[in-house]
């Protein structure tokens, strides 16, 4: 069998989750917080094929080849974390982080994961957390009543009751980073989860030792370059265009092999 049908069969194959990446992330377009996917290729394994026979000085013979490749694989699929940009919101827990760093969460099944901020929540409990339910590890408690919740750029948490009275600061924001940001695993509502490759976390306090500042009342928008975006899906099309036509070629091929007469 002619192995460029399966060769062109892989190419298809993988073109198709390039495409399926593009067409993810601009639906992310106006996601705030959202990390653009990227598809990486990697070619697959290789065979040898013989081509001749060779005699070497010492007269014995080996057999020549060449390597013939199999196809096209995905190697991964990763997020960049790019800066986002900030816009104004009038949310009063609303936070952007402004630079590296991820606020570490717990989820409902007590493991952890991370998010880079958005729009914060207070609890029935009164503890902050993510849109979903998710809280904030530290774990800080602002309270359930009239308050004036105020998120410094280092971190600190401060409530003000009512209004009124001296600020009293109930906690601070730890942020987390780690060696491979690209090895982070996307759960869905902007979180992600550490893996082998992303590595162990990283602790430290924001705006210091390379940890991002935090900005109150901001949102970090979607990181996701349209125009880029569209000359991927472009590039995705033609190259899956391609490997049809090396299919219809080969299938031709055959053809004419079948057809043959004596």
């Amino acid at each position: 069998m002619n192995d460029a049908l399966y060769i062109a069969a892989t190419g298809m194959q993988s073109q198709q989750t390039f495409v399926d990446t593009v067409a993810n992330n601009l639906a992310n377009l106006n996601t705030n917080g959202y990390k653009a996917g990227r598809v990486n290729f990697e070619d697959m394994v290789y065979r040898m094929a013989q081509t001749s026979a060779e005699s070497g000085k010492d007269g014995v013979t080996s057999l020549a080849g060449q390597a013939h490749g199999t196809g096209t694989n995905i190697s991964s699929i990763s997020n960049m974390f790019t800066q986002g940009s900030l816009v104004q919101s009038t949310g009063p827990t609303d936070m952007a982080i402004q630079g590296n760093g991820f606020l570490e969460v717990t989820l409902a099944d007590g493991t952890h994961a991370y998010s880079r901020g958005g729009s914060l929540q207070v609890t029935a409990d009164g503890f902050l957390a993510t849109p979903d339910g998710s809280v904030l590890k530290p774990a800080i408690h602002v309270g359930t009543g009239l308050q004036t919740v105020t998120i410094n750029t280092d971190g600190t948490v401060m409530v003000q009751p009512n209004g009124q009275g001296n600020p009293t600061q109930v906690g601070s924001i730890e942020m987390a980073n780690f060696s491979d940001t690209s090895g982070l695993v996307p759960l869905g509502q902007n979180l992600y989860q550490a893996s082998a490759r992303s590595g162990e976390p990283v602790y430290g306090k924001p705006g210091q030792n390379g940890f991002g500042t935090i900005s109150q009342g901001y949102l970090e928008t979607s990181n996701v370059n349209m125009i880029s975006e569209m000359v991927n899906l472009m590039t995705a099309q033609r190259a899956y265009e391609m490997n049809v036509k090396v299919i219809q070629a080969a299938d031709e091929m055959a053809g004419m092999s079948n057809n043959l007469r004596r």
